[in-house]
């Protein structure tokens, strides 16, 4: 418990040090590899998120890590980053790194079955569609649990009707 407060001072110019290069280091990768590396757009962006940050941890704070090794893992997971957003452009790849849509309402209709499936509850849906500003459920066109885990309500006072591109890709 004594250690918690120490530190010499060789190791703290070491994490200073790490913790520089190690953020130059990801502002470069992201810079190279696009906005998308932070993104939540699936589960594989998660993963590269967690993943960075346990990277940056790790170089900043092990001895064990250097900051070379550390700069070549992120490399490697920007590498790995990339990779994975031109396999999605085919199909098949796409269906096995993406989540895919579920339409948990369709108008007025609350899908139960896709609720379940999704884990949402009724009560998580309607705060959703307060959220949206919706006061009647006749508004209510379609309502998608998106890719990321987000909730969307696509919504409308007028009698106008949802495209269905909008909807092309989701799982009803």
């Amino acid at each position: 418990m004594e250690t918690w407060f120490e530190a010499s001072g060789t190791s703290l110019i070491a994490i200073c040090i790490s913790a520089v290069g190690i953020y130059a280091a990801v502002i470069i990768f992201t810079r190279i590899a696009g906005k998308r590396s932070f993104s939540k757009m699936s589960s594989f962006d998660f993963a590269m998120t967690v993943a960075i940050g346990s990277i940056i941890a790790s170089t900043v704070l092990s001895k064990s890590v250097s900051l070379l090794q550390g700069v070549v893992g992120l490399a490697i997971v920007y590498v790995l980053q990339i990779s994975a957003a031109l396999l999605r452009r085919f199909e098949v790849f796409q269906k096995a790194i993406d989540n895919t849509p579920l339409l948990l309402m369709d108008g007025e209709k609350i899908l139960e079955h896709n609720l379940r499936k999704a884990r949402v509850t009724e009560s998580d849906l309607r705060s959703k569609l307060r959220e949206a500003n919706v006061i009647q459920l006749s508004q209510v066109k379609a309502v998608i649990f998106e890719t990321t885990g987000d909730i969307s309500v696509l919504h409308c006072d007028d009698g106008t009707s949802l495209e269905e591109w909008l909807l092309k890709g989701v799982k009803r």
